[in-house]
């Protein structure tokens, strides 16, 4: 059972609380503006969850702090020279007027070549640039599933690819889904790896708990530094956390 989320303030601190049958409450700050989150345990009450905010003050703040500091993307317009991301490289973007099929061709030179038609405005060039982003994910995604679902002993019935303002990822156990945040094709390789990972583990475990940190260290004992990394990189426009 989860319940719907709603908001208190603490010391000046907007603080998400959703209430959900576990033992231990969770605080997290996610990018890209500092939200705070606090899963609770049903019984908790809101002066529980008062206290523990308070008690962790500082480091809230340090956090979002540090996000205030972290460089974001600017509104893409895609135009000659503009600097787009695939698997972590950036890459120099370089419009190619055609009449033939829209495409993107990726070039060893740092260049990523967008072709379209003359007439086409930003957004239409963006949902070219975003079917060739789909199509790779959809190369990079299956490796990653044959590599780690017999290693973990659990098989996702379906994956999917979405564009998710909050979350890098998300697991439905229920269902056997996991969903992709379709900005990962922009990040590096290993940050991919990293939440497949970790949503797959969630078909084991729910909730992150000691069980599900331990079968993270077990099988991916970096995934920290990877996740650090991964919340590190600049920010799109209009973003996320984990």
């Amino acid at each position: 059972m989860t319940t719907s989320p709603r908001l208190l303030t603490v010391s000046g601190v907007e603080v998400e609380v959703v209430r959900k049958a576990i033992k231990n409450l969770h605080l997290g700050v996610y990018p890209p503006d500092g939200r705070v989150r606090v899963a609770a345990p049903l019984a908790v009450s809101d002066a529980a969850v008062r206290v523990a905010v308070i008690g962790k003050l500082r480091w809230i703040r340090k956090q979002q702090a540090a996000f205030e500091l972290q460089p974001r993307e600017s509104q893409r317009e895609m135009v000659h020279s503009e600097s787009h991301y695939y698997q972590g490289r950036r890459y120099r973007l370089a419009v190619v007027q055609t009449q033939g099929k829209c495409d993107v061709v990726l070039r060893g030179n740092g260049t990523l070549e967008l072709h379209v038609r003359a007439s086409q405005t930003a957004e239409q060039r963006e949902r070219v640039l975003w079917r060739w982003y789909r199509e790779q994910l959809d190369v990079l995604v299956p490796p990653l599933l044959k590599k780690w679902q017999p290693k973990l002993g659990v098989k996702a019935a379906a994956w999917g690819v979405k564009k998710m303002k909050t979350k890098w990822g998300s697991c439905t156990p229920a269902a056997r889904r996991i969903w992709l945040n379709r900005e990962l094709v922009k990040k590096p390789p290993e940050c991919l790896e990293y939440i497949v990972v970790h949503e797959l583990v969630h078909l084991i475990v729910r909730n992150h708990d000691e069980r599900f940190f331990a079968l993270m260290d077990r099988h991916l004992p970096k995934w920290r530094a990877t996740r650090k990394m991964l919340n590190a990189g600049p920010l799109g426009h209009a973003e996320w956390g984990y």
